[in-house]
Order: C-alpha cells, then structure tokens, then sequence
C-alpha cells in the first residue's frame, strides 16, 4: 500500500507562509493561521511540503488504508485560499452567509478573505470542531 506522503514534518511554518506570494496574500494567511490558532488552541505544524495543520486524527478506510491528518489546516494554493474544515454539509446556513467561495467534499476555496464576512469564516472554524 502507498505511503500518505501529507504527514505531519518539523519544516518552519513561518517559513512557508513567507514564501507566500504577495503582501496581501501572507497577511490573509496569518489572519487564517491565528483564527485556527484561537479556535483549536494548538500551535500550527506543516503537513507535506504546503498544509499547515492544527492538531492530528487517526482515519482508517474501509478499504483498509488508515493515516493521520490534521484536524484543521489550510494551504495558500495558486489559485485559492484552500481551508481543510470537516462539517460543511451541515453548515449551510453559514455558507449561504459567507460570501464568494467554492467548496469541495471538506474543503472551502476562498480566492481572498476580502470576499468572505471573516466573523462567519471564524464561527465556521469553530463549529468545524465540533465532532
């Protein structure tokens, strides 16, 4: 069976984040990193070469295949701010709140925190960890 190549690594997250491209870009990210911060109380941790997570849950498939992952995080991809949050099907009422996003099974792709209402993002981090 292949090996999860997304684990949890003692790279610098400062470091990553400043390779951020753009001003802007690195100040949505802090922003996101002290949201995730307050909400789980743990310190951050890249995950694989550009995942900053908070925190670690074991998952095992029925297929068998089990890893870690973190129980929150997100990545400043090219195209857009990538939010690793669980529970998006049952935040609707927030979503229909937000602003401009797309979603994907537990992921929430803002293109910049200037499109999203941050007080809905930040209660969405928080109901995310709410099991």
């Amino acid at each position: 069976m292949a090996e999860n190549k997304t684990t949890q690594n003692e790279q610098s997250v400062q470091a990553f984040l400043d390779k951020a491209a753009g001003e802007k870009r690195r100040q949505d990210c802090s922003t996101i990193l002290e949201m995730m911060r307050k909400a789980t109380g743990l310190a951050p941790k890249m995950w694989g070469e550009a995942i900053i997570g908070f925190g670690s849950e074991h998952y095992k498939y029925e297929s068998g295949r089990e890893g870690d992952m973190p129980i929150i995080g997100f990545s400043p991809r090219k195209q857009d701010l990538t939010l690793y949050i669980g529970g998006l099907d049952r935040m609707s009422d927030l979503l229909g709140k937000l602003g401009k996003f797309k979603t994907g099974k537990v992921c929430l792709y803002i293109k910049r925190l200037s499109d999203v209402d941050v007080t809905i993002l930040e209660e969405m981090i928080e109901q995310s960890l709410k099991k």
